[in-house]
């Protein structure tokens, strides 16, 4: 009965439209009539009690430090220290893209406004050299979507705060699958544009690489101290975000001095504005985890994946091909939001890490973006290259199997997730 209160009542007001944090709400109101205990002011106090979290404060902060990094130049000069290595080998600029990426990745934690950096950056340079432009869109849109799984990472937060995991070792966690989901697509570009008659970029002399590299020095720092200061416990993820924005403003106003002060008024407009978002989504999925336990939801989905209980390669296994599925129809947030709750009962009767199974759940989140037909990050690639969804589709399934090669082969090795984890802590 609660299952089913559960289920038609959330998929039953996201059908009307209802906005998903909305929705969560009246799926919590559906589990308390569902009960017999109706109380409005239950719902108000846990509300609030969901928005009440000292790990949120990594947010905005975050958020802000992503704004202030795109503004300052950063993109940019990341892009043309990549240019200025690997540019002139064929098919030079698709490893441009991954590299720029994954570097991206570890500043923003945005799937979709890397995608759109990169993007606008590359695709005009990648049209005029005569690559194919869907396919590589398809490579942008796969590289985009390193972002949730790099920290810092908004997903993990999202995470770390509703199942109660530890959000510092998930940034660490994350950094080892983000780089192989960064190989796997650069190992993908490589089979699929062997064959492309494209032009290159004239080979830039020593002088001209360092240069770049001493232009860029500022921004390739700034994910090596973020991993830095988690590693030797200097800041908590929360300081950590307010040491990015100290330092994505004073580089952007004075080393770079592309970041006039007139438009940080903006620049904190925006940042709040998703901030509120996010936040709002968090504490109304608080309230529906609550009931959600109270109702005894995760011990009937339990009894479902009981049978698999005793292999866990073999839960994780149908968990990750579950949320693949729902990943196809639900953006990332919604899907964490809804499915966290929902599994992390499951995963510790099973004795499974929940920092393994966080970094897994995101990764996995994560290439939903670009799984069609919901997949935000494809729309957004869409709009920068200027070409029809089905062409970009019909290219994408390379990068897409590669990432989900690299999920699979952390499904079957964790180690590849806690020897990392183990050696940066």
């Amino acid at each position: 009965m609660t299952v089913a209160a559960f289920t038609f009542s959330l998929l039953g007001a996201m059908a009307l439209g209802m906005p998903i944090a909305f929705a969560l709400l009246v799926c919590a109101a559906a589990l308390m009539l569902a009960q017999g205990q109706w109380d409005a002011t239950i719902l108000s106090q846990k509300l609030f009690e969901g928005a009440d979290s000292f790990p949120l404060l990594a947010i905005p902060f975050f958020m802000l430090a992503g704004e202030l990094m795109n503004a300052g130049g950063i993109s940019r000069r990341i892009v043309n220290f990549a240019l200025a290595w690997v540019g002139h080998i064929r098919g030079g600029l698709g490893f441009v893209a991954v590299f720029a990426s994954v570097m991206m990745a570890a500043i923003s934690g945005s799937a979709a406004a890397d995608t759109a950096a990169i993007g606008t950056l590359l695709i005009p340079l990648m049209r005029e050299a005569g690559y194919n432009v869907p396919r590589s869109a398809g490579l942008i849109a796969a590289g985009g979507v390193i972002a949730p799984v790099i920290p810092p990472s908004i997903g993990f937060i999202m995470f770390g705060v509703i199942a109660n995991v530890s959000i510092g070792k998930l940034f660490l966690a994350g950094f080892f699958p983000g780089i192989l989901m960064g190989v796997s697509l650069a190992i993908a570009w490589q089979w699929v544009a062997r064959r492309d008659q494209v032009a290159v970029l004239p080979r830039q002399s020593w002088g001209a690489r360092l240069r770049a590299g001493w232009d860029g020095v500022w921004a390739l720092l700034m994910p090596v101290g973020i991993v830095a200061v988690l590693k030797f416990g200097i800041f908590t993820p929360t300081e950590a975000g307010v040491a990015a924005c100290v330092y994505a403003f004073l580089i952007g106003t004075l080393a770079y001095r592309e970041l006039p002060l007139r438009q940080l008024y903006p620049l904190l407009v925006a940042a709040a504005k998703r901030t509120a978002v996010v936040v709002f989504l968090i504490a109304a999925a608080l309230v529906s985890a609550w009931l959600i336990t109270a109702s005894d939801v995760p011990e009937q989905i339990a009894a479902m994946l009981r049978p698999f209980m005793g292999d866990r390669t073999l839960l994780m296994f149908v968990i990750m091909v579950l949320v693949v599925i729902v990943g196809t129809a639900l953006d990332f947030a919604p899907t964490v939001m809804i499915l966290t709750p929902v599994l992390m009962p499951v995963i510790k009767e099973a004795g499974i890490d929940p920092v393994y199974f966080g970094v897994l759940f995101i990764m996995n989140n994560a290439i939903g973006l670009i799984t069609p037909p919901v997949g935000i990050v494809l729309n957004v690639i869409c709009g920068v290259a200027r070409i029809p969804m089905t062409d970009l589709v019909r290219h994408l399934w390379p990068f897409l199997w590669a990432e989900l090669i690299v999920l699979l082969l952390l499904v079957l090795f964790p180690s590849l997730v806690m020897v990392p984890l183990r050696w940066l802590m």
